[in-house]
């Protein structure tokens, strides 16, 4: 199977051009509701907002870049139950390898594994329930590896994924968990992930745990978004954040069994510092100032500033070498929210939002770690003519994009290019 595609995916694109009422369409795909008894306490749904890219992506506006066929989160009636992807249907194996790598001595095991045929497997009443004593929210940009666009950004809400193995009992020889979701029960199709044992158990001071995720934006996750649970994994790409979770397999075994290792990609790489442009008019009148905007992510190395580049089109764009000779000009960044609840769900505080200082309810570092604000740029005095634009993020480290890792096998980081005419 191929990784993500651009064929039938969602667009959220928006953009703000202060020369023309210019507008994308976002396209988002409809999924009928599912009736659900076991209760999600949910907030109301977030208020709206006039800002060129919202904080927060309605959640039937992210980037849709499921697999499967059928599609999982296309699946109703009798399927949807027997996949076990309704709240009520839900259930959660947490075991230890059953196949393990012969050449390995010591094998992993768990003193109190979860399994469906004992009738120990975890269901959504239990997540909630172990939620209410771990329960972590955190702001993330998702992105995939091998798409140049942001997917979109939620607040996530769910249990830390050591909690949710802590219920297991004593772990032995554990070196690396493996966890799976719904595709269809067929081995061609099946998606999966992996973590170390330190990246599951362990978070740094400052930095994001992995996590069993069932709200976002304050809501029950959608089908389409890869609900009733899904994995969340802050600092990676979209592929390490696995859609209606359904098996965990703790292991001795130290290799990745990602799904995207086998495809030749790197299975551990981090969300990376990028800035990505909005779409533009192939025309603008000459003499009137025009805002340029677009999405930066902060990656793992964090965002110190985005800067642009506007040069003759006579000058190709693959000739526009990132260098000392192309000269950059500093972005404006969106600021943070003067008033945080008028950007979270209903009865959300920002407060208790891991990367926010408990006390005063604002953000740590801006922007958030692993999340994404918008920035813009205005052109004033253009001549007429050709021209390309370009911009780039440049990290905490003083890195350029697309440095310090261009390797597309670690996700496509390339500097985007838009070409306009000023008549």
């Amino acid at each position: 199977m191929k990784p993500c595609r651009h064929a039938g995916l969602i667009t959220r694109r928006d953009f703000v051009c202060t020369t023309s009422a210019l507008a994308a369409s976002m396209l988002a795909s409809g999924v009928s509701s599912v009736a659900q008894t076991v209760e999600i306490p949910a907030p109301s749904r977030l208020a709206g907002s006039n800002q060129p890219h919202p904080l927060l992506t309605p959640a039937d506006k992210f980037r849709d870049v499921s697999r499967g066929n059928p599609k999982p989160h296309t699946l109703t009636g009798d399927a949807l139950v027997r996949a076990r992807l309704t709240p009520e249907t839900w259930r959660l194996e947490i075991t230890a390898d059953d196949a393990p790598n012969p050449l390995i001595k010591d094998q992993a095991g768990l003193s109190k594994p979860r399994t469906l045929a004992d009738g120990t497997a975890l269901d959504l009443p239990a997540l909630l329930e172990l939620g209410k004593k771990h329960e972590a929210k955190f702001l993330k940009a998702m992105q995939c590896l091998n798409i140049p666009t942001p997917l979109g950004q939620g607040l996530w809400e769910g249990v830390r994924l050591r909690d949710v193995l802590r219920l297991c009992g004593t772990m032995r020889n554990v070196r690396r968990v493996y966890y799976w979701g719904f595709h269809n029960s067929d081995p061609m199709q099946l998606f999966q992930s992996s973590l170390s044992y330190t990246q599951a158990m362990e978070t740094p001071p400052g930095e994001l745990p992995a996590f069993l995720a069932y709200r976002l934006n304050g809501e029950p996750i959608p089908l389409i978004r890869g609900g009733p649970v899904r994995m969340v994994i802050p600092w990676a790409h979209g592929f390490k954040s696995i859609k209606w979770l359904q098996r965990i397999v703790v292991t001795n075994d130290y290799k990745a069994n990602d799904t995207y290792a086998e495809q030749n990609n790197d299975p551990e790489s981090h969300l990376k510092t990028a800035a990505y442009l909005d779409d533009f008019p192939p025309r603008i009148p000459a003499g009137q100032p025009t805002t340029v905007s677009g999405l930066v992510i902060s990656g793992l190395s964090g965002l110190k500033r985005v800067e642009y580049s506007l040069s003759g089109r006579n000058q190709p764009p693959a000739a526009l070498a990132a260098d000392d000779t192309e000269q950059w000009i500093g972005c404006r960044l969106e600021d943070p929210p003067n008033d945080w609840s008028s950007v979270l769900p209903a009865g959300v505080s920002s407060r208790q939002i891991l990367g926010f200082d408990p006390k005063t309810g604002q953000p740590a570092t801006w922007p958030l770690r692993y999340s994404m604000i918008s920035w813009s740029a205005t052109l004033k005095g253009l001549t007429p003519g050709k021209y390309a634009l370009r911009a780039r993020a440049v990290d905490l480290n003083d890195f350029a994009q697309p440095e310090p890792r261009p390797n597309q096998k670690t996700g496509q980081n390339a500097l985007e290019v838009r070409e306009f005419e000023v008549m």
